[in-house]
């Protein structure tokens, strides 16, 4: 018998509960998850590395952007592995791997702007088009899921987060390039913010249903973010931008903490 495959029926010993049988099955695809994922994670990673060290060259940036960004990635995908209990498949899935690969780039943008002292400057295209990307991106990997029937609460948040560290990044680099005040700040901050909320609000940490609103305003942040990164949008066009994205994130997180509010009392 394969060693990928699972526990069959005539395996089960005399007098073996169904429990037993039952927690061998769900071991056995924990350790095929564990390895599909390691498989892909060190892939994905390697590739990243080669194509950190090639960018840097293009960008002329130094060492620390490669290191920065390897170290930055090592870390989520850590993370990644610490949450797989849950992803209740037995493979990490192509729209895990397409949010892996956007990590990637995430992580390489981060150090860019803020180690590589690209912001110095104008942004150069090839940084920016890496943000595009990642946001294309973004639109594949729930459809894959979707496609697949891989879907996990485990893959929601990994994407949700990875879009998260991404508007945060474009934040801190609007600050950078002085396209807006240190308030531009909040809107990167608003996600982490809510989580920090959390542990003084139980409340907030009711599920919410998916909702169409939340995922626009998100990819609205995201490319206002994007668009006033360009060089020819400067204050005072750059600073309406942001607090144009600025008042429609705090609308839908306002939104969100009302519905868990009036949840709450309509359940108490």
């Amino acid at each position: 018998m394969s060693t990928l495959e699972p526990p069959s029926d005539r395996q089960t010993l005399p007098g073996m509960h169904m429990p037993a049988h039952g927690g061998a099955t769900a071991a056995w695809r924990e350790r095929h998850l564990l390895k599909n994922t390691l498989a892909a994670l060190a892939a994905i990673y390697v590739v990243s590395i080669a194509a950190y060290l090639a960018l840097a060259a293009h960008l002329a940036a130094g060492p620390g952007t490669v290191t920065t960004a390897a170290l930055a990635l090592l870390a989520i995908l850590a993370l990644v592995i610490r949450a797989l209990p849950g992803h209740e498949h037995r493979r990490f899935g192509p729209a895990n791997i397409i949010t892996a690969i956007r990590a990637s780039m995430v992580s390489f943008f981060g150090a860019a702007m803020i180690v590589g002292d690209v912001a110095n400057g104008s942004v150069p295209p090839v940084v920016i088009l890496l943000v595009v990307i990642a946001l294309a991106l973004d639109g594949i990997d729930g459809y894959l899921a979707r496609r697949t029937r891989l879907q996990s609460a485990f893959g929601g948040r990994f994407d949700m987060e990875v879009d998260a560290l991404l508007i945060l990044l474009l934040s801190v680099s609007a600050l950078l390039l002085g396209k807006a005040g240190g308030w531009v700040l909040a809107i990167g901050l608003m996600r982490y913010g809510f989580v920090l909320a959390q542990t003084v609000l139980p409340f907030l940490k009711a599920p919410l249903a998916p909702s169409f609103r939340r995922k626009l305003i998100c990819v609205v942040q995201v490319a206002a973010l994007c668009l006033i990164l360009l060089p020819g949008i400067v204050p005072p066009a750059s600073t309406a931008i942001a607090a144009i994205a600025l008042a429609l994130i705090s609308y839908s997180f306002a939104a969100d903490i009302i519905h868990l509010a009036r949840q709450r009392f309509t359940t108490a």
